[in-house]
Parts: structure tokens; C-alpha cells; sequence
């Protein structure tokens, strides 16, 4: 079976549901196994929401370990797909020599100071924006930036599931 709308997703069994989702959050599946009891969804949004509430109702522990699952912008080793060609479609990809060094010198401080990689969603930003954004936010007080990065993983998640599938009747 194609899962192309929400009423495929939904149709699933339970296994099959979460290995659709598996990756929506990067290397935490945990999030989609939490969500297969909410269903049925009406609406790929509904989805989204339910396993938005779940990683914030989660424990920090948890919460950290999601953070901690996300690649550092713009390293070049090995990523999932999806992170591969957020950061591609972001052009980070193509950065030149000092922009790859720029980038690799804040992800050290951001790292250093958090204990986590910066995380931003992407899509749609240039190398120039992203730079900004991490220059910016490798200031915020720890609080701050962990609730940031955690609205930022939604996010990816909210722009992954919005790729993924179409609403029932769309094209």
C-alpha cells in the first residue's frame, strides 16, 4: 500500500504506522509509537499537533536525546535523507571553504555551551540566514534556547510530514 494521505496513514496497523513516521523525528521513533493511540487523524495538521504535544510533554531527558540526535548545519558526514536534503535545499551543501569554517566554528561553541547541535529548520534559508540565526542564538540563556530548538524541531518534523503527504482529494 502507497501512503500518500492522511486516510492511508490512519488505515495502517500499528507497526506499519509507526515505520511510516519513524523518521519524522530524527532517529526517534519514540514519537510516533506515542502517537499511534491518537489516531484516527482528520487532518496531516492534527498529526503534526499530536506529535508536537508529545515531544513537549515529554521528560528533558527524552527531550535532550532528540536534540542530540540531530546533525550539526552544514558537517559533511553522513545524515538521514531528509536532514541531507533540508540542508542541501539550504544550499549548506555548496558552502564555500571560510562559510564551512565559519559554520564549523559556531557549531563547536553552540555545542560547547548546550551540550546539543544547533538545530534550525532550514527549508527555504540561505547559508546567510542560517549563520545569522546560529550567530544570535549561541547567546540565548540555556532555557531559552532549549525551548527554541525544540519549537525548531517541530518544525522540521511539521515540513517533513507536510512533503510526505497530501491531504485526501489533493493532486
Amino acid at each position: 500500500m502507497s501512503v500518500r494521505t492522511i486516510t492511508d496513514l490512519n488505515d495502517l496497523d500499528n507497526d506499519a504506522f509507526v515505520d511510516e513516521l519513524s523518521d519524522v523525528y530524527e532517529h526517534s521513533p519514540w514519537v510516533a509509537e506515542r502517537a499511534v493511540s491518537a489516531r484516527p487523524f482528520e487532518t496531516v495538521s492534527d498529526l503534526h499537533a499530536e506529535m508536537a504535544r508529545i515531544v513537549r510533554e515529554a521528560a528533558e531527558a527524552k527531550q535532550l536525546e532528540l536534540l542530540r540526535a540531530h546533525p550539526d548545519l552544514g558537517e559533511q558526514t553522513e545524515m538521514t535523507d531528509a536532514s541531507e536534503a533540508e540542508q542541501s535545499s539550504a544550499g549548506l551543501d555548496e558552502l564555500s571553504p571560510e562559510q564551512y569554517e565559519t559554520f564549523q566554528r559556531l557549531n563547536e561553541q553552540y555545542q560547547s555551551r548546550f551540550e546539543f547541535p544547533f538545530i534550525m529548520a532550514v527549508k527555504g534559508a540561505s547559508p546567510d540566514e542560517i549563520q545569522a540565526a546560529m550567530e544570535a542564538r549561541v547567546d540565548n540563556d540555556e532555557t531559552t534556547e532549549f525551548r527554541t530548538a525544540l519549537e525548531q524541531v517541530n518544525e522540521i518534523a511539521r515540513l517533513r510530514l507536510d512533503d510526505r503527504f497530501r491531504e485526501a482529494g489533493d493532486s
